[in-house]
């Protein structure tokens, strides 16, 4: 019997595209053989809307340009399961994939393998969340970034929730998780505008990006100081979880909410009056941009830069 009439055949080399047996091709491999470069993209929890809107984006620009490349999509269901995006990162090495796009759920955690991935002549392009500098320079390593600026993103927001305090009125700010850039870089770009508007930031507690957290954490604060008013969320999610904690304590018409990533739900709740203002930063196109460069990259053997993307302060005004 052939080794293609077997039965079992199919059977092993569907478990090889798991283990990578040798003598079975992956879908990579297979890609490759056709003359088209493979493009993994590598997210960040997929519970959150921001990264299914990213997902979607990417799929239906690889869907647009099935002549140029093949796409691979994954993320983690956690976004503090850094050593699971790790391996994510290990099976497209050992795929051979031609470029990955990723974001980062630690800035820092995810140099080492980003690294190995460009030793093995992988094209690794860093979207959303920046990878540390001092950390990149220590391993000498360089790794473009291709995303917006968090800072400036946030400080929009800020300042439109500026026009509508007082001098002196107290503002809590709730962060994402500590050792993201892009979480560092939203907290500053909070601080520049409430400081600017001389605002007092009464509170600043991570939620670590999540819903529930941020619920918790709100509860804590509005009960602890009953005068604040204003939230400032280094996501939506968290946005989401602030207004259910405002809703919960009959506060929802007394403290304000600002958040960051324009989801639908949060951009229906600005539509509704219920949160003041959110920032898009174009999700549906973040991955999208780094897919172009990666292919870029590929086909020019360009050399590597920083790219910033936009940013936009959305609120109710904008949406009608």
């Amino acid at each position: 019997m052939s080794l293609s009439s077997n039965p079992w055949n199919s059977w092993l080399c569907l478990l090889a595209s798991v283990l990578l047996l040798p003598g079975c091709q992956s879908a990579s491999d297979s890609a490759k053989d056709s003359g088209k470069p493979v493009i993994a993209l590598i997210m960040k929890s997929l519970a959150n809307e921001f990264f299914l809107t990213m997902e979607q984006g990417a799929k239906e620009h690889q869907q647009k340009n099935t002549a140029d490349y093949t796409l691979i999509t994954n993320g983690i269901k956690d976004e503090l399961d850094v050593s699971r995006q790790v391996d994510l990162v290990e099976q497209m090495i050992a795929q051979r994939v031609n470029a990955i796009v990723i974001a980062p759920a630690d800035s820092k955690a995810l140099v080492a393998v980003c690294k190995k991935a460009q030793e093995a002549g992988i094209v690794v392009i860093n979207i959303d969340n920046k990878f540390d500098a001092e950390v990149l320079a220590a391993q000498n390593v360089k790794i473009p970034f291709i995303g917006p600026d968090n800072r400036k993103g946030a400080q929009l927001a800020g300042e439109q929730l500026v026009k509508k305090l007082t001098a002196g009125d107290k503002v809590a700010i709730v962060e994402g998780v500590p050792s993201a850039f892009n979480a560092q870089q939203r907290k500053l770009g909070f601080e520049d505008a409430l400081k600017a508007g001389k605002l007092t930031i009464a509170n600043s507690q991570s939620a670590g990006w999540e819903m529930s957290k941020a619920n918790q954490v709100v509860s804590a604060m509005i009960a602890e100081q009953p005068d604040l008013k204003a939230i400032c969320c280094a996501n939506d999610s968290m946005a989401l979880g602030a207004v259910a904690a405002l809703k919960e304590a009959g506060k929802s018409d007394q403290v304000l909410v600002i958040g960051f990533d324009n989801i639908s739900a949060v951009r229906q709740l600005v539509k509704e009056g219920k949160v003041l203002a959110t920032v898009d930063q174009h999700g549906d196109q973040l991955a999208v941009f780094g897919i172009e460069y990666a292919l870029e990259i590929l086909r020019k053997k360009a050399t590597p830069a920083d790219r910033e993307t936009p940013v936009d302060l959305i609120t109710a005004d904008k949406l009608k």
